[in-house]
């Protein structure tokens, strides 16, 4: 079957934060979105099929958690990418956010602190602050071949009553998707201070030709006391909006210590419908999957093309994995709020700011590709017009 992912996808209307939130957020409507990090495709006819099946069938009593989800989630880990774990290792929560969330809440007290890697995930912040935890930055260092992982400020950091590092691999928003190197020295040192990582793979599946996902507990089982992987089909089937996500923890000691946790919080199910999509997409979807990386590699020479040939001042560096890139505009001078206006006044585009990533973040733009590629053209002419007519500055 060919997949279609041209034709364009009606979500004025129908509720979508991304489209109907513009006004709300960004103090008008009439834009373009390429903020929230959903695409502006259908999902999976597969997936669409079996929730049609669910809803005919006309009773939403109360579900089970199958050992066939499970059995899905692990057979997609090994087969897509080569983490053999068992089913027994697999457990749910309705979302990534709300599972780290409810991790931190499990394996650090009020006051502590937890790590990230700047810029990064706003989220990431939010959940810190919000269950009474110390934000404690470890900013990537930012290199002509992009960014990488500052391991002396990591081993500095983590020694500062630091119980967490919140992980994000590959890296949400500068498209990083971390070598077997990379991640094997950060799981030493994590090792050697007893901090415990929470692995965000949530972007595990939308790497391109020219990088490969390594899961964190594959590449560095000896961490396996100190580590929870949370994966979920949400990004890569565009199933957010339905909150399925899983964790896998091969340690039976951290393992029990956070079931108890999201029994207590009563957060350790997922809906009917939710665990149905998530099983169908891990079962079946993969051929879908597969176009749509294709599609999205195009997106990316797309974008890198335009830069280089029209856009010279805005920098990207090489994207590896997701469809969320990180523009650089520093070149122009101007600061985030000048950046912000030109957007959305002059271009009538909406992207994430950058300062919403952390500090390191002023200057940038988070662009979303996920959308038909004359969407995505669109955007970037839009930008360039904008650019070349603004008083003061030159393209």
């Amino acid at each position: 079957m060919l997949y279609d992912f041209d034709t364009p996808v009606t979500r004025i209307g129908t509720d979508c934060e991304k489209w109907d939130k513009l006004a709300e957020v960004f103090g008008r409507s009439d834009l373009l979105p390429f903020w929230v990090a959903d695409m502006d495709f259908k999902s999976a006819p597969e997936i669409i099929d079996t929730l049609r099946e669910r809803v005919d069938a006309g009773v939403f009593g109360y579900p089970i958690m199958a050992d066939s989800a499970k059995e899905s989630v692990s057979n997609w880990l090994k087969t897509r990418h080569g983490w053999s774990v068992g089913p027994e290792t697999v457990n749910f929560t309705p979302g990534v956010i709300s599972g780290l969330s409810a991790a931190v809440y499990a394996f650090s007290d009020p006051g502590d602190g937890i790590a990230i890697q700047t810029p990064v995930y706003p989220q990431f912040f939010k959940l810190i602050k919000l269950n009474g935890r110390e934000v404690v930055e470890n900013p990537l260092k930012e290199t002509d071949d992009g960014y990488v992982i500052d391991y002396e400020n990591l081993r500095e950091s983590l020694g500062h009553n630091v119980k967490i590092l919140l992980l994000s691999n590959p890296h949400n928003p500068v498209a990083r998707v971390w070598r077997a190197d990379e991640l094997s020295r950060l799981a030493d040192i994590c090792i050697e201070r007893e901090v415990v990582v929470l692995s965000d793979e949530i972007h595990q599946d939308l790497v391109f030709s020219d990088a490969k996902h390594l899961p964190l507990g594959l590449v560095a089982p000896q961490l396996a006391p100190f580590l929870i992987t949370f994966v979920a089909p949400s990004k890569t089937f565009n199933i957010a909006g339905l909150s399925a996500s899983a964790w896998v923890a091969t340690d039976k000691k951290i393992t029990e210590r956070f079931k108890r946790v999201l029994a207590g919080l009563h957060i350790a199910e997922v809906n009917m419908l939710a665990i149905a999509a998530l099983e169908t997409a891990y079962r079946k979807c993969a051929p879908w999957l597969d176009q749509l990386m294709v599609y999205l590699e195009k997106n990316r020479e797309l974008v890198e093309t335009f830069l280089r040939d029209r856009l010279p001042r805005v920098k990207l560096k090489h994207p590896e994995g997701s469809f969320i890139f990180w523009l650089d505009f520093r070149d122009y001078g101007l600061n985030n709020a000048e950046l912000q206006r030109l957007l959305i006044e002059d271009a009538r585009v909406a992207l994430s700011p950058g300062i919403n990533f952390g500090a390191a973040g002023d200057g940038f733009a988070r662009l979303n590709t996920g959308c038909p590629r004359a969407q995505l053209e669109e955007c970037l002419k839009r930008i360039e017009k904008a650019l070349s007519s603004s008083s003061g500055v030159q393209i």
